[in-house]
């Protein structure tokens, strides 16, 4: 059975996470925007895919320079229905007929790997195991000596450098399931199954066992802070 979101309370979420992102400025989500948000809550976009949509946006445009005016919902939806293909893509869901929106354009390889070294190198420590430690600082390492190569890889070799970045990705995939606690990995594995529920009513019990564990999986990634390395 297919589960029906509190469409109020997803929208306040997000209010609230967009305030805190504008530095306390209250924008509030309301007529067209509420109905693009309510939208969002319908087709199953979970909210911690808003959220880092909103990030995605925020951090894109600060790197241009400081920003003049409180960013706003709607110039995150790119972002956030990108994000939520890729989500789907990672958990197996397939939804027929859904509206296109265009992507953000996507950056080139070698900024993807300048992105993800300065996510690792700020990963803070505490509570962190030598081992998972460790293997951030080999990928690190690894990633660095992909980087030199990046800005003129072609054809074979830039094949080669993204079929590395996987290697490593899953490497930390492995080392962050392996640092989480027992009672966090219930935790997050709750989140998961909340997250899948919407379209469990149309998945085979394979595939939504499946579908659960790829979004436990990007779950434990993102509560230690690991970069998707993946290209």
């Amino acid at each position: 059975m297919s589960v029906t979101p509190d469409l109020s309370e997803y929208c306040r979420e997000v209010e609230t996470y967009l305030c805190r992102t504008n530095g306390g400025h209250l924008i509030r989500i309301v007529g067209a925007a509420f109905e693009q948000v309510r939208g969002w809550a319908l087709r199953g976009v979970p909210l911690n895919v808003v959220f880092k949509g909103i990030d995605q946006y925020c951090e894109r445009h600060q790197a241009k320079g400081p920003r003049r005016r409180p960013v706003r919902i709607e110039f995150c939806e790119a972002d956030i229905l990108d994000l939520f293909d890729g989500w789907r893509r990672a958990v197996g869901v397939v939804i027929q007929d859904e509206p296109q929106v265009e992507p953000p354009r996507k950056q080139g390889l070698a900024s993807h790997i300048d992105r993800a070294i300065a996510r690792l190198i700020a990963l803070r420590p505490d509570g962190r195991s030598q081992a998972f430690l460790e293997q951030v600082d080999l990928a690190v390492r690894d990633l660095d000596l992909l980087r030199a190569d990046a800005p003129h890889a072609r054809g074979e070799r830039r094949g080669a450098l993204i079929s590395r970045l996987e290697e490593i990705d899953r490497r930390l995939t492995d080392a962050a399931r392996a640092d989480v606690s027992t009672d966090a990995a219930a935790s997050l594995r709750r989140e998961a199954e909340a997250e899948v529920a919407p379209f469990a009513g149309r998945m085979a019990v394979e595939a939504r066992e499946a579908a659960t564990d790829a979004a436990f999986v990007r779950l434990v990634r993102e509560s230690l802070g690991i970069p998707t390395l993946r290209f």
